[in-house]
């Protein structure tokens, strides 16, 4: 296993643009697919779960190819050419869980499957859903998760489809863009219980829009998709992705913690998706926050502890936790219940990563809190990251400390962010 030891930092300060957002990138890709006419996609993620939607696509028969500075796709018309196929999707939710729904909405016979972590992710509730509009897909090791064996079937919509939505608003966004393929009559989608992670809903609804099905959203409880007649997606031409704001979040922070000036582009006052309310939380903790229409900055504050409820940032706010290493008194992040059923279960980690610097830590089902180290303690056996990208990102933080942070498995970043530690060097000294 590899270690990259970084540190001990005292600074940063600088620009940098940021890569390409994983939601709006992975959803790009499979509406473009799923279109009627050729799209290109301007700044698309280049990374392993964008990779892992793109090799799918073209298993499926979907050309999709570099073209020049912009990623172009081939769209099917509403339907996969290749109607039987084997799909390994590592562990990458963003795509296994769309890609999943519009497979078995469409029919055909499809072995969908991934790393073992995937396998551990649960996926009832996205089924439950398609199986009451006739989906049949079967559990092939344990109930639940995948892998899934999908089937063709006749799909019937004759009644509001209910999902739970407090796993996780990706098994709604999978049938906000799958049912339209079907959509002969208007549908409604009815979300049971408390939706997490409004925000992202937000970035499929903003998303299904660009390519032409506008669904009426009423309070973030029932959706209803419009009836169609024929291939319900058209391609708008160009797509521009914004940048990521999960991984703008590790950047602002270095500032927030050490002074100078980062400033980050390809998101602002304008971005949609929900984890640019990061920068909320950093000025909430004392941190000084510019906007302007696609780039945000921040400079250093007197960072003190916060509560938070973090339910509509829940990626954004792991990078809280390890900000918070650095703050006067306790930080307290609630609403985090979906870290447990990400690529680990991301509050055992953090619990466990952040005690080993000498953080005060206690955690629940659906909470963290930190109080700073009063010894920061060393770390010769290094932080371990999960196979956990984000992990690996927010304690790359801790090197702000008085100590050098050895971070375990940093290829791990390859996820999302493969130049993740080269960036954050040019920005840090």
């Amino acid at each position: 296993m590899q270690t990259l030891t970084i540190g001990p930092l005292r600074r940063a300060d600088g620009s940098l643009d940021l890569p390409g957002s994983k939601s709006i990138s992975n959803r790009a890709l499979l509406l473009a697919a799923l279109a009627h006419g050729t799209t290109h996609l301007h700044g698309l993620l280049d990374a392993d779960d964008t990779r892992i939607m793109r090799q799918a696509l073209s298993t499926l028969g979907v050309p999709n190819q570099a073209v020049d500075d912009r990623w172009e796709v081939v769209g099917q018309t509403g339907r996969f050419p290749h109607h039987r196929a084997d799909l390994f999707m590592g562990n990458a939710g963003t795509a296994i869980r769309p890609l999943s729904a519009a497979l078995a909405v469409l029919g055909g016979e499809y072995h969908v499957h991934g790393v073992a972590r995937m396998h551990e992710r649960p996926i009832r509730d996205l089924v439950d859903g398609l199986r009451q509009v006739g989906a049949h897909i079967d559990y092939l090791h344990h109930p639940g998760y995948p892998p899934l064996q999908i089937h063709a079937a006749p799909i019937h919509i004759t009644e509001p489809i209910q999902v739970r939505g407090d796993v996780s608003s990706q098994f709604l966004t999978a049938l906000l863009m799958a049912l339209p393929l079907v959509a002969r009559q208007p549908v409604i989608i009815e979300v049971v219980g408390e939706l997490i992670s409004k925000p992202y809903i937000a970035i499929t609804l903003n998303m299904m829009a660009q390519f032409g099905v506008s669904v009426t959203n009423h309070a973030w409880q029932r959706f209803e998709i419009p009836a169609n007649t024929g291939a319900p997606y058209h391609t708008p031409g160009d797509v521009w992705v914004e940048g990521d704001a999960s991984s703008a979040s590790y950047f602002l922070a270095a500032a927030a913690i050490a002074g100078g000036c980062v400033r980050v582009h390809g998101i602002g006052e304008q971005s949609i998706q929900g984890d640019v309310a990061f920068v909320d939380a950093l000025a909430a903790m004392g941190a000084q926050v510019r906007r302007a229409p696609h780039w945000i900055e921040v400079e250093r504050g007197t960072l003190r502890g916060i509560e938070i409820d973090c339910v509509a940032i829940p990626d954004a706010a792991m990078t809280l936790a390890t900000t918070a290493l650095f703050a006067t008194g306790t930080t307290i992040l609630r609403g985090i219940g979906s870290w447990r059923v990400k690529e680990t279960d991301r509050i055992h980690a953090m619990h466990t990563e952040l005690r080993k610097l000498g953080a005060e830590v206690t955690s629940g089902a659906d909470y963290l809190t930190i109080t700073p180290p009063t010894t920061w303690q060393a770390v010769p056996t290094g932080i371990d990251t999960y196979d956990d990208h984000r992990m690996a990102m927010c304690f790359s933080l801790a090197a702000f400390g008085p100590n050098a942070v050895p971070i375990n498995d940093p290829g791990c970043v390859a996820k999302t962010f493969p130049d993740y530690f080269t960036r954050f060097a040019q920005i840090t000294s």
